[in-house]
């Protein structure tokens, strides 16, 4: 489908794509996600000095600790709230879209 061709996804079509873009995201951006909770968690010691002194630093010194399982700790989660309503959001979405199309189409003819 491009953009004014009058083709139109079945909304099943659309709900895949948004799947599965819902599953990358959270995949992708899993490690920062982890690094930011950390981050902003972190309390400062008895003696003034914190975990992790900053993203590349949290980055390389939880796998080192926790394994590198652990920079995608909480995925479950996301992955049970996000490609559902990103499956929604992409179906309805198109659907929409082709629908004013269509009326564009037809008031220009």
């Amino acid at each position: 489908k491009n953009d004014g061709d009058g083709k139109r996804l079945l909304p099943w079509q659309s709900m895949i794509s948004g799947f599965t873009a819902g599953c990358i995201g959270p995949v992708a951006t899993g490690p920062f996600d982890v690094v930011k909770t950390r981050l902003m968690a972190q309390t400062k010691s008895a003696n003034g000095e914190v975990k992790y002194r900053g993203l590349f630093h949290a980055l390389t010194k939880i796998p080192q600790e926790e394994g590198l399982r652990a920079m995608w700790k909480g995925l479950l989660p996301r992955l049970m709230r996000i490609p559902p309503g990103q499956a929604i959001v992409w179906a309805v979405s198109d659907q929409i879209t082709s629908y004013a199309e269509r009326k564009v189409q037809r008031m220009n003819n």
